[in-house]
């Protein structure tokens, strides 16, 4: 029998198509989490959060789950730690049978450098003496890099599972790097510059050796520009969002302001449903590498 030209898979509901999912997203409760967050359960997916502020959880499930095709559900976690993670995982596995989505964004930023002073002298003081802590540096590659790593690790035979629920579909890992990461600038602070580009050849490296192993999951990260959170801005207001002047950026990118909701939103949906897309970095900088330069 002859088969029908159709159009049915270019429709926008197809192509990003998350309803019924199971997502996780850590570090949901702000920032480009909550971004990734509402993203998935607008559409239809079912999104457990994590971070270690219950208060902040519970005031977005509170705040954003009214409505929704989809489901907004709090579980405190400590990423940085490996027991918390194992608990995380037994948490989720005892609601669900299956994960389709992980979303890595929780992390942190270090102290700031002044990296223009000319004399080797007072270089050496500003870099050596006043600002390096090693305990800082340790902290932010266990919160930038290492949780990455084991909380993929941990979410395997659930990311697996996913994938058998639906064919032509592989469960999908997302870490939430940085374009601090890949510019060759230290942008005033190395630990954690240095961080996001390990975390960077980590998702590389994971998505490598995942599907060498035969699993059908994909590894992918989302290297953001300058948006706003907590961590750019400073603090979040009552429905947990932050805010960034935009004159503030008209001369350093070239899209003259900083990233919006929906510009991560749109990167989110989009590295989440394309199937053909494996250990690749996807950049959402409003053209802040084309300005910078790379490494």
């Amino acid at each position: 029998m002859e088969a029908k030209a159709s159009n049915e898979s270019f429709k926008l509901e197809n192509l990003f198509n998350v309803k019924g999912k199971v997502a996780l997203v850590t570090g949901g409760g702000s920032g480009i989490g909550l971004m990734a967050t509402q993203a998935l359960a607008v559409n239809g997916a079912k999104v457990y959060i994590s971070g270690r502020s219950s208060e902040k959880l519970d005031r977005v499930t509170e705040l954003y789950r009214k409505n929704l095709p989809g489901q907004i559900i709090p579980i405190t976690a400590d990423i940085t730690d490996k027991s918390s993670v194992d608990k995380l995982v037994k948490e989720v596995s005892s609601r669900e049978k299956y994960l389709s989505i992980l979303i890595n964004n929780a992390g942190i930023s270090s102290q700031k450098q002044n990296t223009e002073l000319e004399d080797p002298e007072e270089l050496r003081k500003e870099l050596f003496e006043n600002t390096l802590d090693v305990k800082e540096w340790d902290d932010v590659y266990r919160t930038n890099v290492t949780q990455l790593f084991m909380t993929t690790s941990a979410f395997l035979p659930l990311l697996q599972k996913g994938s058998e629920q639906e064919e032509g579909w592989s469960s999908t890992v997302i870490n939430i790097t940085s374009i601090s990461g890949i510019i060759k600038v230290a942008q005033h602070h190395f630990a954690y510059n240095a961080s996001k580009a390990a975390s960077i050849h980590l998702t590389k490296m994971l998505a490598h050796e995942i599907t060498s192993s035969g699993l059908r999951i994909r590894v992918n990260n989302i290297a953001p520009g300058v948006f706003p959170s907590e961590m750019t801005a400073g603090k979040s207001d009552e429905k947990q969002k932050s805010g960034i002047p935009k004159e503030k950026y008209e001369g350093k990118v070239p899209a003259a302001r900083p990233g919006k909701d929906e510009d991560m939103a749109n990167a989110v949906l989009f590295t989440t449903t394309n199937q053909y897309l494996t250990g690749q970095t996807v950049v959402v900088d409003g053209g802040y590498v084309l300005a910078t330069g790379t490494v």
